[in-house]
Formats: structure tokens, sequence, C-alpha cells
């Protein structure tokens, strides 16, 4: 029985091997390497747009910054008749709507949700490009105060940060994340190359019990928060009815702004 042999590469004269010649030159280029930050512009200009509210924020007194606040803030009681006596008056009613999405209530909370934004946004953003991420992103933080003026009218209370619209971003996510985990290499993909995971269709996508079972999860934990909720000038109040209808409004719209392939169009690959 005889073993494979491999020649020992010959020494130079400085003492290091020389390559062994296999008919090719040898490579000297080094291997590309993956930015440590690797964030889409579209991303970083949502992010910079709330550091820049939260830093004006704190060249504010109290008052003033009270007022800036009620200003940017959603409340349903401007649709009930109150816009002339709130701050920003008959123009907020409408602005309000964009507004409250980049202003938090302080560092925490807009620490909390600039870490959604970068996990769900920087996926979805390498998908289906900047300005559909953006209209997505306002589409459903619009869902998510839509939700918020339906289950509390007439409330003077104000409504701010992102958590609706990041919501939604989650649930766009989760339309084609449990297609990426059914193939190898389906984290790598997320990142590297999300346009080349099929979507489902929104009917088989709603049948995977993974993806209903997050549903479901999301939403106990949401109504969860609803305990305590009963006092409206709390000012840690969670605004769950905003995250649960931005998820839902992501689950189910996304597939409009989506441009990677249909899973009903890619060939299924069998193996032999």
């Amino acid at each position: 029985m005889t073993k494979e042999h491999r020649e020992r590469p010959a020494a130079s004269e400085d003492g290091s091997h020389a390559p062994v010649s296999n008919g090719e030159l040898p490579t000297t280029e080094p291997a590309p390497r993956e930015p440590i930050f690797n964030v889409p512009p579209m991303v970083l200009a949502l992010l910079a747009i709330m550091l820049a509210v939260m830093g004006y924020r704190l060249m504010l007194n109290d008052d003033a910054d009270t007022a800036f606040v009620l200003l940017m803030a959603l409340i349903p009681a401007r649709l009930s008749g109150y816009a002339a006596e709130l701050p920003g008056g008959v123009a907020a009613v409408y602005t309000q709507f964009i507004t409250h999405m980049f202003v938090h209530a302080d560092a925490m909370h807009l620490a909390f949700n600039s870490a959604g934004l970068l996990a769900f946004a920087g996926a979805l953003e390498k998908r289906i490009g900047a300005l559909r991420l953006l209209t997505f992103f306002i589409v459903c933080g619009l869902a998510g105060a839509a939700a918020f003026i339906a289950f509390n009218p007439g409330l003077l209370a104000p409504m701010i940060g992102a958590s609706g619209a990041i919501a939604g971003l989650m649930g766009g996510v989760m339309r084609y994340f449990f297609s990426a985990m059914d193939n190898r290499g389906g984290l790598r993909r997320l990142n590297q190359a999300p346009r080349s995971i099929p979507l489902k269709g929104l009917s088989a996508a709603l049948r995977d019990r993974r993806l209903q079972v997050v549903t479901a999860s999301f939403i106990a934990m949401n109504l969860a928060a609803m305990v305590g909720f009963g006092d409206i000038n709390a000012s840690s109040a969670i605004a769950w009815e905003a995250h649960v209808g931005g998820y839902l409004a992501g689950l189910f719209l996304f597939g409009l702004f989506d441009i990677a392939p249909r899973h009903e169009d890619v060939p299924e690959i069998r193996d032999n």
C-alpha cells in the first residue's frame, strides 16, 4: 500500500519556503475584507435625522422642549377639534403623521429604536433599495399612527417614536426570513445577498407555522403592554397599537415594495 507523497517546498536563502510551481503565477492580492460597519446610506440618513432631533432638543430649555415635542408628536385630539389649541395649529394635523417618527422620549428610547432600525432596515435596503425602503418605512409608520388613533380617538397624550415604522420593517423581513432559513447559508444570504432569497406569496407565507408563532408572540407581547396603560398622562406608556399596526402593515404590504424574484418564479432544484 502506498501513501500519498507531497514534496516539501524548497527553502529560499532567507529561510522561507518558495511556492511550488503548478504552471500558474502566484497571486499576491489580499482577499477582500468585509467592512466592520456596513450601514446602507438611507439607514444612515434616517439615523442622522433622529440623532439631530435629539441633539436639537438638548439645546432647549424645559418649556421649549415640551412645546417642540408636542409640535412633532402624534396627538389624536388634533383630529377632534383641538388642533388650534396645540403647538403647530392646523398644519400639525397633517405633519404629525411623519414628524412623530423622528422624535424620541429619551436616549434609551432612541438607542432601542436605532438598534431596531439597524437590524431590519439594513437588510431591507440591500434588498429593495434606498427609495423603496424610505417609502416602506413611512407607510408602516403611517399604518402604526392610524392604528393608534383608531384605538385612542380624541386622546390628548402625545405619541412619539419610530417604533411603529420599525415594527413594520420587521414584518417585511419576516416575509422572506424563513425562506432564507430553509436554504443553505441563510443568515449569510440575508446580509450579503438578500435579493437572492425568493419571496413567498402572502398566502403561502401566512401558512408557515414559524411565521404564525412569531406574529402571535409579537402581538401578545404588545398586548401585555396594556396592563397599567389606563393613565393617559403616563410618560412611559407603550404605544402597542402603533407597534401592531406597523408590523401587520409591513407583513401584508411588503410584496408591493419587493423587487426580488417571487418564490413561484424560481425553478425548484432537486438533489439526485
